[in-house]
């Protein structure tokens, strides 16, 4: 009976893990991730491995990004954008954490 609480338990686990973390940001701009541009509002970001999945009603846009954890706990939940006539999200600080989401940016991973 032990092995199979272990055994179950372990597969929860590894379940949980593969399910990824889920963020709730709030965007006070219009932004691009990608070739999409978010319009201002809030939005449900969810990381698996490297992708990162932002979701708002009918707009699911998927970006790569890789999560990085800062030596101390952000206060609040902050987007860094780039700057210029369309700015693109680079990073998101969730507040509350040390975690940040550093997005990739395609054009210069993709040597344009």
């Amino acid at each position: 009976m032990k092995t199979k609480l272990v055994l179950s338990a372990a597969a929860f686990a590894a379940l949980a893990m593969a399910a990824g973390k889920t963020y709730n940001v709030k965007l006070f701009e219009p932004a691009m991730v990608g070739n999409t541009e978010l319009k201002a509002g809030e939005y449900r970001v969810e990381v698996n491995d490297r992708t990162a999945v932002i979701k708002s009603g009918k707009v699911v846009q998927e970006a790569p990004v890789k999560v990085e954890t800062a030596d101390s706990k952000y206060d609040n939940t902050t987007v860094r954008l780039s700057t210029g006539a369309k700015p693109h999200i680079q990073e998101i600080r969730i507040g509350g954490t040390k975690t940040k989401l550093v997005f990739e940016d395609r054009a210069k991973s993709s040597g344009i």
